[in-house]
């Protein structure tokens, strides 16, 4: 069983059934998926950039990647309708939980100046996103294979419907959030 979600069930769902007053197990806030995607620009004119990402994103998740396609044309961009622009893996269950022990202990702590992840990215409903401008700071990235440097968008969508049984779910986790 992954490690974050034996912490779960023994210390923080039991805090947040204290701490919000919370009569049911059922009712306590808890993680549902986390959706890791990447836009990758250059995949445009390269589609060797798009395999890499999905490559990394595969390494990173424990996942295949699925590829995204452009939803229509803007041609400022040179995109065409049906392109292959993208790649995401929605994560659930055992692999969602050790890859957000991964991101929390291993991923995070490795990004150059950080000072934590803002409370404010928060979407209302009790959802959380956060975006990484590097995939290599997930040591399964390989420094000298990674072709280019992709950015990636990490949204951990959450029960409970609201931003502060969230907030409090995250932290219990260990997420280093800026106060």
């Amino acid at each position: 069983m992954a490690r974050l979600l034996e912490k779960y069930r023994k210390e923080i769902q039991p805090a947040l059934m204290k701490s919000f007053d919370i009569p049911n197990v059922m009712a306590v806030p808890k993680l549902q998926k986390i959706v890791v995607n990447m836009g990758v620009g250059g995949a445009i004119d390269n589609k060797k950039k798009l395999e890499a990402a999905a490559r990394d994103m595969a390494s990173v998740t424990g996942q295949k990647a699925k590829i995204c396609k452009a939803t229509k044309s803007v041609s400022g961009f040179k995109l065409r309708k049906d392109m292959d622009i993208g790649c995401m893996v929605t994560l659930r269950g055992r692999r969602m939980y050790e890859f957000l022990d991964r991101l929390i202990s291993v991923a995070i702590p490795r990004i150059r100046d950080f000072r934590g992840l803002s409370i404010k990215s928060f979407d209302g409903r009790g959802n959380y996103s956060m975006g990484l401008t590097e995939q290599i700071v997930f040591p399964e990235v390989n420094i000298d294979k990674a072709d280019f440097q992709q950015g990636m968008d990490i949204t951990v969508v959450m029960s409970g419907g609201d931003d502060a049984h969230s907030l409090e779910l995250l932290s219990q986790f260990g997420m280093p959030f800026r106060r």
